[in-house]
């Protein structure tokens, strides 16, 4: 009996600034321009294939998930990659980060998983990479969890989504619509959330209000972030125009948003630090930036502080590209 093992690990997303670009019906070229941090806290999965009739068990050994997610992963993967419906497989899933919380998990689980059975199945690393980006934002759309994640994932550092859409696309897995550019320094930042976990993406981007109110303040502020060299130079202006975005989107008020931020602010001033929180889109959740890129280490009294006040928190570091 042949057993087959591989493991597949992605880091996060959280979206700062995005638009709503879904209005052509081929999945691949729907997507967003936007900004937003990619980061090395994710999703880590081993899969193990049984020779013998195919099925999937998915496992979460930390964090809580959804099973569909990985099934939808196995479907189509085994559209191209016939002999992976030649085993049984079980899937250990490990969440580091909350689903549902404006942390791109669902497109970080999806390109975990889509490398982990690829690599045990033995496809070449290169072309695993492209092909986990391709199935994962396919997943994305047909389940309405997410935009521009994967393309997001697919630059790695501080990205820029210049032209929406799917990173990789068709049999030859060749550049595809979507273009993201990102940049990287060493910067350490936290996440912060309420147990209480934000509404579905899909309530958002499938609404015909939010979508005009999103993508019409998304449109102003990207306008100004894709004009020149991207790189650590605009850093402050991408910090300003997230938290402008966050209140012409109108998604500043919406779900408790306004009140995170307070709380947070609040902290921050007594402390007298030199950092921001930023809105997650779209969780009820927050990143914590320095507004320094050369200040890489976040106080550990500003963690504590915002704990005791009920948030749970995360240290993490920017992640570059795989």
């Amino acid at each position: 009996m042949t057993v087959i093992l591989g493991r597949g690990e992605s880091g996060s997303h959280v979206t700062l600034i995005f638009t709503i670009n879904d209005n052509s019906k081929d999945l691949d070229e729907q997507g967003s321009l936007g900004v937003g941090l990619c980061l090395e806290h994710g999703v880590e999965i081993i899969a193990r294939g049984v020779e013998g009739n195919f099925g999937v068990n998915v496992k979460f050994i930390e964090g809580k998930g959804e099973s569909e997610l990985y099934e939808q992963v196995f479907k189509l993967l085994s559209e191209s990659i016939i002999n992976i419906k030649n085993y049984n497989w079980d899937l250990a899933v490990r969440l580091k980060l909350p689903i549902s919380q404006g942390f791109g998990m669902s497109a970080a689980g999806a390109i975990a998983a889509a490398l982990a059975i690829q690599r045990a199945v033995g496809e070449p690393h290169e072309e695993s990479l492209r092909r986990a980006f391709a199935i994962a934002h396919r997943v994305e759309r047909n389940r309405s969890t997410g935009l521009g994640d994967v393309t997001a994932l697919a630059a790695g550092g501080v990205e820029r989504r210049i032209s929406p859409g799917a990173p990789f696309t068709g049999d030859l897995l060749t550049k595809g619509p979507g273009i993201s550019e990102g940049w990287y320094e060493k910067i350490e930042v936290l996440l912060a959330w309420k147990d209480d976990s934000g509404k579905h993406t899909s309530s958002y981007i499938d609404d015909p209000k939010w979508k005009e109110s999103i993508s019409k303040a998304g449109t102003k502020q990207m306008n100004s972030l894709m004009q020149g060299d991207w790189n650590k130079s605009q850093w402050r202006d991408l910090i300003e125009s997230s938290e402008v975005f966050a209140y012409e989107s109108g998604l500043l008020l919406d779900s408790s948003r306004s009140k995170l931020l307070e709380e947070s602010r609040g902290i921050i001033d007594t402390l007298e630090l030199e950092y921001k929180p930023l809105l997650c889109m779209l969780g009820k959740s927050l990143v914590i930036v320095p507004k320094n890129v050369e200040d890489e280490n976040i106080p550990d009294n500003l963690q504590q502080r915002l704990e005791e006040i009920g948030f749970k928190t995360q240290k993490t570091l920017l992640r570059r590209l795989f």
